[in-house]
């Protein structure tokens, strides 16, 4: 259900680095949300050295920028903790300073997402979402990542 794309200058993340991001992103999710990790997904895109710009000029520091797309009809307090937590994540597996990360979070109408071949159901539907599956299926979902 979510994209979360995390931008960094190139070489910035080690594979280390961007398991450990990719993990905590999925687990603040699931935390915030109560979707299962399986419909969370981490993309990691690296800016080349001078295709940064923040207020017209080249960026100077090293710099974290999360955009998450997920579901509408979460809670403004869902949002909140959400964000928070994506920050907390990246300071932790990063020690960048707090003001050098930015997180964003645009929302869909379920009905305009499609994963796993099916259109996404709305917040909370989960659970029937998935038994309406065939059982290889489901197998498949609920034996990926970081569940629950």
């Amino acid at each position: 259900m979510p994209t979360y794309i995390v931008s960094t200058a190139a070489d910035r993340f080690n594979d280390e680095l961007k398991h450990r991001i990719a993990d905590g992103i999925t687990k603040a999710h699931s935390r915030a949300t109560g979707a299962q990790g399986f419909f969370a997904q981490v993309i990691f895109d690296e800016i080349p050295a001078g295709n940064h710009f923040i207020g017209g000029s080249p960026l100077k520091a090293e710099q974290a920028f999360v955009h998450g797309h997920i579901r509408a009809g979460r809670t403004p307090e869902q949002k909140r903790q959400l964000l928070e937590s994506i920050v907390e994540v990246i300071i932790s597996a990063t020690a960048l300073e707090r003001r050098y990360v930015w997180a964003y979070i645009s929302e869909l109408p379920p009905s305009q997402m499609v994963e796993y071949g099916r259109v996404l159901p709305e917040p909370g539907a989960e659970e029937d979402w998935l038994k309406s599956m065939d059982e290889a299926d489901r197998d498949y979902l609920l034996g990926m990542g970081a569940g629950s």
